[in-house]
């Protein structure tokens, strides 16, 4: 049977056709480059997944009664700006499913009106707070669900971290795979329960701007013809990468989101080894993979190798031409595409669909992503059905209040001589532009793409719209009429006449604002091409402590920032007498920072990354110039393991401030270790095998009946259309290679749909992996005595030794945030698993706990660890 070659290029899904075709991509293995396996075929659902069960029941009556072209309509976006959200799919209005709206925001709703802007989720992370941190998630999901949201895009594990200057990583959690683990599962649990479907992204080494696209970076001057590839060892990615996005699994997250650069010279929307054998088949994820926004490269083979949802849905934004749509259709109707695929992948999205208690009566988008006027087009890229398309619904609730509280309890204070809090200071002197307004207004620049005034959330696809912003000066000087005290601020960095007769005057307590910003490397901010070009204060803020603290004995430091700074030149000055990191604390800025300063909330925030000494202490960084030729550059991960305090504890290489350090205006006291050892058993690997794929409802195999129905409803310009052209394939599929057998362009196995085996490290019926790796081994307690004045909050931390020559030297491996009373004493508790001491095996590809011995430590931070106990 000859089929189309719909892996390489791309047909109209328009009557109207205009390609332009190239040779076919290279999928061979490249010499002496990292090498990502093939793993096939695609595992399609289990009906026995646990916690999926109803949904895939509801799932499989909904999909059993699909066309064909309804499937393909489901899995294929609409195209960029083709309706009112960032992406779009089809619906099936005759089963009364409207379309699918997925919309940005780990930080709010973008692109609308009436909604929240968040704390970051660095910031939620340093809140170390669960109940928190799922409250947030909860907030974000009900908000999205009220402005017709179907799919939110976040939360993020990838990045994790790897690169302290990486552009990103403030919209991810911790370098810590743990704590971002902890944190992906609270903010998707939140999410799904308000009704919102989570999208774990991006899965997986995104690490950096530089480089993610092509396109992207030949804008930037940069000649290459290919994404980066981070080239990642099965055991790095294990215990290090996969680790959170493990944790989202397990919280039953309904999306994950597939990235933009290659992974071991695979890319990420088509690496079947990354989608087919991690993803779905070894932790046993039930629901749908999307594209990133542009990152899918191929037809057929991204389809068989795992991608389920292709967003937008054109091949590049506006040219109306797709991988899928009508290729898609093509695709199955010639077997190039097995049946049982196109249905995995619907049933896929609509099991994630009905697990969050959607129905097939939910009310409309009530806004438009691309305009904030009330009436416009419908279809915003061609103009067309002008009509209401902003509702201006506010779904803000009381949201403000949880951001506020989220914002002050993610504030960690570095360093405190005494100064905090403060009690009615007779003169307060506010210094710097971070502690302003920018003065064209919170929302001026485009995807908050700029640094102007204080920084509140960074820049790209992860911002949102604020409905205010309170200021640190604001807020502050509202404090200070209410207190008597006499207030001045210089919002300038720069003002240096001004600043210097303010902060040298008798009785003055300056503080400082200062900042460091970053984002998505479709934007670039004085330079910083998404990465930060370094990891130094912007406007001159480094300068700016110095001069104010040589000349004011009481200088308090403030920093907004996106991930750590280097502070050495300044941090240890006997008139910097407190250091405060205030993350990307959202809308509640000026009310959460000024919380914190003057003791309306006893700080509790940890520092969910490490302060190093220099930019190279940290030992990672970001790939800034190509180093491959015009071809994909490469980033080698051959740091292992050993990011953040993994590294500072191997290099012993120089800190300032340890990762999960942080000040309370109280002390607390350690003591009393006890171990439980649980009988789990011995670990046994997973055997036996999957059933054959199912199929659902059939279709007929007459092109004729495929043909777009111009009769029917018009063509809208550049919508994505699962229909095709003509009723002949191959002009339909426009496709100079069309006529190729699939064996000479797939690997074997690719359209197998036999029962296959399970792997020894799968979960069977168990999302998440192997169920052992949850037996639980130890439980652990610890007393903590608040020994100070005032009631406080603590986050006590425990760290594992795994004993081996190889291993970190220690890794956190839980957490328990308590509140203490002055004087009173209360027991933390905490569980060790089966998978907190297992280590991966390349080898035997399995979990296994090594013969090492292995030691507990229970403490205030990775350096403060006043208990230890061995692990027996």
């Amino acid at each position: 049977m000859k089929l189309t070659l719909a892996l390489a290029v791309l047909a109209s899904s328009s009557p109207v056709f205009a390609g332009i075709f190239s040779s076919p991509p290279q999928l061979n293995k490249r010499a002496e480059l990292a090498y990502s396996p093939p793993f096939y075929p695609s595992p399609w659902m289990n009906p026995d997944a646990d916690g999926w069960e109803e949904a895939y029941a509801k799932a499989k009556e909904f999909v059993s009664q699909l066309t064909l072209l309804e499937k393909v309509n489901l899995t294929t976006g609409t195209g960029w700006a083709s309706e009112q959200c960032v992406g779009n799919t089809g619906g099936v209005p005759r089963l009364g499913l409207r379309a699918f709206c997925l919309q940005d925001a780990p930080m709010g709703i973008r692109g609308t009106d009436y909604n929240s802007v968040f704390p970051s989720g660095l910031t939620a992370a340093a809140t170390w707070d669960r109940g928190l941190i799922n409250k947030r998630g909860y907030a974000m999901g009900a908000e999205a669900k009220g402005k017709g949201v179907t799919v939110l895009l976040g939360p993020v594990a990838g990045p994790l971290g790897r690169a302290p200057a990486g552009g990103r990583n403030w919209e991810g959690f911790s370098p810590d795979p743990v704590l971002t683990g902890v944190s992906m599962s609270e903010t998707i649990r939140g999410i799904q329960d308000a009704g919102t479907i989570a999208c774990a992204k991006h899965w997986v080494g995104n690490e950096q701007e530089h480089f993610r696209q092509v396109g992207e970076a030949k804008n930037y001057g940069y000649n290459i013809s290919e994404t980066l590839s981070s080239n990642i060892d099965d055991k790095t990615m294990h215990e290090l990468y996969m680790w959170p996005f493990v944790d989202a699994v397990r919280a039953g997250v309904g999306s994950v989101m597939c990235v933009y650069t290659q992974v071991n010279n695979s890319y990420g929307c088509q690496n079947s080894k990354l989608l087919n054998g991690l993803l779905k088949d070894e932790l046993g994820f039930q629901g749908f993979v999307m594209s990133d926004w542009q990152a899918q490269h191929t037809g057929v083979a991204s389809a068989v190798a795992g991608l389920d949802m292709s967003m937008p849905g054109d091949t590049e934004f506006n040219t109306g031409l797709s991988f899928w749509g009508t290729n898609l259709t093509l695709a199955v109707l010639n077997g190039t595409v097995p049946e049982y695929r196109i249905d995995d992948m619907a049933m896929r999205i609509m099991a994630a669909y009905f697990k969050v208690g959607k129905n097939l009566d939910e009310e409309d988008v009530n806004f438009s992503f691309w305009t904030l006027d009330t009436y416009g087009p419908l279809n915003w890229a061609a103009g067309k059905n002008i009509q209401q398309i902003n509702g201006h619904v506010d779904v803000r609730e009381n949201h403000g209040a949880l951001i506020r509280e989220i914002a002050a309890k993610g504030t960690v204070v570095l360093k405190n001589e005494g100064t905090l809090p403060l009690k009615k200071p007779r003169f307060l002197a506010v210094i710097g532009e971070d502690a302003g307004p920018n003065i064209w207004g919170p929302n001026s620049c485009d995807n908050r793409g700029c640094d102007n005034g204080t920084l509140a959330l960074a820049w790209g696809s992860g911002t949102a719209n604020f409905p205010y912003l309170i200021t640190p000066d604001s807020a502050l000087q509202a404090q200070a009429i209410k207190d008597g005290s006499r207030y001045e601020s210089v919002l300038s960095n720069y003002a240096w006449t001004y600043t210097q007769g303010l902060v040298k005057q008798a009785n003055a307590t300056a503080i400082v604002f200062v900042n460091a910003n970053s984002g998505e490397g479709f934007i670039s901010v004085d330079g910083n091409e998404g990465d930060r070009k370094n990891l130094t204060l912007w406007k001159n803020g480094d300068d700016l402590i110095k001069n104010v603290s040589s000349l004011c004995p009481n200088t308090i430091v403030v920093i907004h920032s996106t991930g750590p700074v280097l502070v050495t030149d300044w941090y240890d000055s006997p008139n910097v007498t407190a250091i405060v990191w205030a993350g990307l604390p959202g809308q509640e800025s000026g009310n959460s920072i000024t919380d914190v300063l003057y003791g309306k909330v006893n700080p509790s925030g940890k520092s969910p990354f490490t302060w190093g000494k220099t930019r190279e202490s940290y030992g990672t960084d970001v790939l800034y110039e190509p180093n491959n030729g015009e071809g994909a550059p490469q980033q080698d991960y051959t740091e292992g393991v050993f990011i953040d305090y993994r590294h500072f504890d191997k290099a012993d290489a120089p800190l300032i401030y340890e990762f999960g350090h942080g000040l309370s205006y109280t002390t607390f006291k350690y003591s009393n270790i006890q171990v439980q050892k649980s009988n789990a058993g011995a670990y046994r690997p997973t055997t036996g095998e999957t059933a054959p794929a199912p199929t659902f409802g059939n279709f007929s195999t007459d092109y004729e009946d495929y043909v777009f129905p111009a009769d029917d409803f018009p063509y809208i310009y550049q919508y994505i259309y699962p229909y095709l052209n003509v009723s002949d394939p191959k002009k339909a599929s426009a496709d100079p290679f069309y006529g190729e057998e699939a064996s000479e362009f797939l690997p074997p196995h690719a359209l197998d749909n036999g029962s296959q085996p399970l792997l020894p490290a799968s979960g069977k019926n168990a999302p998440g992996g192997n169920t052992q790796l949850y037996d639980v081994f130890y439980t652990l307690t610890a007393d903590i005595k608040n020994t100070g004045d005032v009631v406080g909050e603590e986050v006590a931390q425990l760290y594992v030794s795994l004993g081996g020559p190889d291993d970190p030297k220690v890794v956190l491996r839980d957490f328990e945030k308590v509140r203490i009373e002055p004087g009173q004493t209360v027991q933390a508790r905490f569980t060790l698993t089966r998978r907190d001491l297992s280590n991966w095996d390349p080898v035997t590809q399995n979990w296994v706990v090594s013969d090492y011995p292995k030691t507990a430590y229970i403490g205030q931070s990775s350096r403060k660890l006043d208990l230890k106990a061995k692990l027996d």
